[in-house]
């Protein structure tokens, strides 16, 4: 199977931006169909080692970079899936691998000699890089999202806000878990496309006077240990 790279800008914007982009979005781009009242909200468990390896790699813009996180959504544990994302020249992709509320718990409480047998490949590799690079679960990052979808280019765009971080990555399953924001009211407009990113959605992103960042909702998330 070929894997497949994305390209992805990231743009921290105003409120004033998001009304006027959100605006122009909706004229041709349509809601992501999993949403609720147009947005979602997301909570992901990222990993780490001691030596704050994934941390480090973003921050200073290592060429090649992974990073482990468990996510689900809108606080329901129904619906849970292990994550990889690995960045190459600056193109990105992501693999995935189905979990249960009992199976993500494990892994946040530290156990990890079942997933060798689990049968999921990307399981097998997150214990393998737990017991040999010291991965654990480091950082709750909360955040709501506004997704829009435009079928040509296979072009997603969202906006991310609200940004919260949770101080314990074992309770993390818990919809009481308390998060505290991490943010000044920071808004991040994402864009993903495939191999093409068509003129009328880079028209409609267009913010004067902003650049792309390397904007990290994680590293964000660290500020507080």
């Amino acid at each position: 199977m070929e894997i497949q790279y994305r390209h992805e800008w990231k743009h921290e914007i105003s409120f004033s931006d998001l009304i006027s982009i959100r605006a122009r979005l909706r004229a041709f781009a349509s809601a992501d169909p999993h949403a609720v009242d147009g947005r979602y909200l997301i909570r992901s468990l990222y990993f780490d080692n001691p030596e704050d390896k994934a941390l480090r790699e973003k921050i200073d813009g290592v060429n090649m970079r992974e990073k482990f996180r468990i996510r689900f959504y809108n606080l329901d544990t129904s619906l849970i899936h292990l994550e990889k994302k690995s960045k190459i020249n600056g193109l990105g992709t992501k693999y995935i691998a189905p979990l249960s509320a009992a199976e993500a718990q494990k892994i946040a409480d530290g156990d990890t000699d079942w997933m060798l047998a689990s049968g999921r490949p990307l399981l097998e590799e997150l214990c393998c890089k737990m017991k040999y690079q010291g991965l654990r679960p480091r950082t709750i990052v909360d955040y709501t999202r506004e997704p829009y979808v435009y079928a040509p280019g296979n072009v997603r765009v969202t906006f991310d806000y609200d940004i919260r971080s949770g101080l314990s990555a074992t309770d993390f399953l818990n919809p009481a878990c308390v998060t505290v924001p991490v943010t000044d009211r920071t808004i991040i407009l994402e864009v993903k496309w495939d191999n093409f990113l068509p003129s009328i959605v880079r028209d409609a992103v267009q913010t004067p006077g902003r650049r792309v960042t390397a904007f990290s909702k994680y590293a964000q998330c660290r500020i507080y240990g």
